[in-house]
């Protein structure tokens, strides 16, 4: 599965090293035309990311799984053939589909077939597979665009997906599924507002922000209003439940999560260009520069990991978002034609720093407090917005270099041809304003990265449990556990995921119809039971020994209550023999003389009322 997952994230960062070369390639001088080779794949993977992993679950991970790949497969050969900026836009639709089935079911299937011991290692082969992506992306770019042709990014990936395809047919599982309800106004709703708000931001510059352009742009606003206040009414089962946002934690962890999302989308477009048209950097060359980032953030990944479970996030996020926006503010001022390349290198790896400060530390947060049945919901949301960051990032970062170019270059002649306008060709002269413009583009994602900022002054951190607190009860103060509680910082053994309580039988899942008033059960997490042996009963103590029976002594042994002429009825009262009076018959047995309680007498046989009797069987002689 990590085959197809791979793939999928190297195409999220490939293209932004071959733009320039897909710019010769097709003949366009339009920039924002190009981004929306990038915008595309962007958007169609962020809208339907949230009803695929319900489609999972419906259908089965296998099955998705195979048709994402698939499609994902055949619309990178379509991508390598496409002989037009429209046919390539088209083709990166379908991948960015393709993308959309696919990503679900790998976090879904990994969290189902490995046990609690093992899932760890498995989610840490998930995570590292990203990042080892992030970096051969370019990587891998900059060479084949540089051997090759821009081309061979997509040709690429055919024989890669088609021994994924085969891998997957014959090792992955199948594995039960479960009935959703599907939004499917809530999908409706979420994609059309996110594409009207795309494509005003992409296309405003190139418009000249014509009132139509705005209108566009409110009107995608008003889609997302639509969305949110359906998802608050829908009665059945909503794409998002809003309810989960009421933590504070996740909503600032989603807003830091757009904000680097965004960041780093939208400052790869102004590195690559200036290193391939200001420096003249081949693509290999210009993505080796960027190499540097992505191998320190790679490399703090797993001490600030640690950090994380030992701190409080909040100044580890504020320092990574800081670490940042300083960065590319430093990029910005180093961006000039005579700027030697180690004097690059430097703000390019601080950049790097700042994000091992930034992705853990979000997504330990994002989840850490939402409820046990939120948590997949969440997980998915938070992917999405990340997505969702990245598709911003692209469109504004289109709009605001274009507007900077337009700006800063002097107007092309009416009578220069395509070949005149390339963009690797481009006159030394007109270096120096292209350089400005590019560099005043960085200041975006430096702008942008200061929200990120403000998220993390306001994050909570890990919630302490209250001693006695009242059912359902959520605070956004840490409580103390007793009187003489001091608050000297986050510590780790006060932080609990699981709550896992003994049990000698092991409990299963509930079943929808056997629960009354559940409107959703998180299938995505198997639920954990702590199966613990009986413990092995304590021996019963011995019966005290029984005494021998001896022959009755009326001189020591006291003479009991079995034969006092009283029989105890049920209120443990004694009632007088005389009440006793014989019925006639063969066999007599003795009645109240109060027929309304009849009570049969044992110690009585048929003799004359003047034959005295002692005890239960004694007669006159014996």
């Amino acid at each position: 599965m990590l085959v197809g997952f791979f793939m999928i994230l190297v195409d999220s960062t490939i293209v932004a090293v071959a733009n320039p070369s897909i710019m010769d390639g097709l003949e366009i001088t339009d920039y924002d035309t190009v981004i929306w080779v990038t915008s595309a794949y962007l958007l169609a993977y962020a809208v339907p990311l949230l009803l695929a992993g319900r489609l999972g679950d419906r259908f089965g991970p296998k099955n998705l799984y195979i048709i994402g790949l698939a499609i994902f497969t055949v619309s990178s050969l379509w991508c390598g053939l496409a002989g037009s900026i429209e046919m390539l836009i088209a083709a990166r639709v379908a991948q960015g589909l393709g993308a959309a089935l696919l990503t679900p079911q790998t976090l879904s299937t990994i969290t189902r077939i490995f046990p609690p011991e093992r899932r760890g290692v498995a989610m840490s082969m998930w995570g590292a597979t990203a990042g080892v992506a992030t970096l051969v992306g370019p990587l891998a770019g900059g060479v084949l665009v540089g051997r090759l042709g821009w081309e061979w990014i997509f040709f690429v990936n055919v024989p890669v997906g088609v021994i994924g395809l085969a891998l997957a047919v014959w090792l992955i599982p199948t594995l039960p599924t479960t009935r959703h309800r599907f939004d499917v106004v809530g999908v409706a709703l979420s994609g059309i507002g996110m594409f009207l708000v795309v494509f005003g931001l992409q296309e405003g510059q190139g418009h000249q922000w014509q009132a139509w352009i705005w209108a566009v742009i409110v009107a995608g606003i008003g889609f997302f209003t639509a969305f949110v206040y359906w998802q608050s009414i829908n009665p059945r089962e909503p794409l998002i439940p809003l309810e989960m946002f009421s933590d504070r934690d996740f909503s600032l962890s989603n807003l830091g999560v757009a904000v680097i999302g965004f960041v780093v989308t939208a400052m790869m477009l102004p590195v690559m260009f200036y290193a391939q048209v200001v420096c003249g950097l081949s693509p290999t060359r210009s993505a080796l520069l960027i190499a540097p980032m992505a191998i320190v953030s790679g490399v703090l990944a797993p001490f600030v990991g640690q950090l994380v479970d030992k701190a409080h996030p909040r100044p580890i996020l504020g320092f990574g978002f800081s670490v940042v926006a300083i960065a590319l503010t430093w990029l910005s001022i180093d961006m000039t034609p005579t700027t030697p390349i180690w004097r690059l290198v430097l703000p390019l790896i601080a950049m790097g720093v700042g994000m091992a400060f930034i992705w853990a530390p979000l997504a330990t947060t994002a989840t850490r407090n939402l409820p046990p049945h939120l948590a997949g919901a969440g997980a998915g949301v938070y992917n999405t917005t990340r997505q969702v960051g990245s598709v911003l990032g692209s469109a504004g970062i289109a709009a605001f270099m274009a507007s900077r170019i337009s700006d800063e270059m002097p107007a092309a002649p009416s009578d220069a041809s395509p070949a005149d306008l390339a963009v690797l060709s481009l006159p030394s002269f007109l270096h120096e304003p292209f350089a400005a413009a590019l560099s005043q583009s960085m200041l975006l994602p430096a702008f942008v990265a200061l929200f990120g900022i403000v998220a993390a002054l306001f994050v909570l951190g890990p919630r302490f449990a209250r001693a006695r607190m009242d059912d359902d009860e959520i605070t956004d103060e840490i409580p103390a556990y007793d009187e003489g509680y001091v608050d000297e910082g986050y510590d780790d053994d006060d932080y609990v995921e699981y709550l896992v309580e003994p049990s000698y039988q092991r409990v299963p899942a509930p079943v929808p119809n056997e629960i009354d008033e559940i409107d959703e059960i998180d299938d995505k997490t198997e639920v954990i039971v702590w199966e613990q042996p009986e413990p092995e009963p304590e021996p019963e103590p011995e019966p005290e020994p029984i005494p021998e029976r001896r022959k009755f002594d009326p001189l020591i042994d006291p003479i009991g209550f079995a034969h006092n002429g009283f029989h105890v009825d049920g209120e443990s009262r004694y009632r007088p023999l005389e009440r006793v009076a014989p019925e006639p018959g063969p066999r007599s047995r003795h009645r109240l003389t109060d027929e309304s309680e009849p009570r049969p007498a044992r110690h009585y046989r048929d003799e004359h009322d003047e034959v005295q009797s002692y005890g239960r069987h004694s007669r006159p002689g014996d």
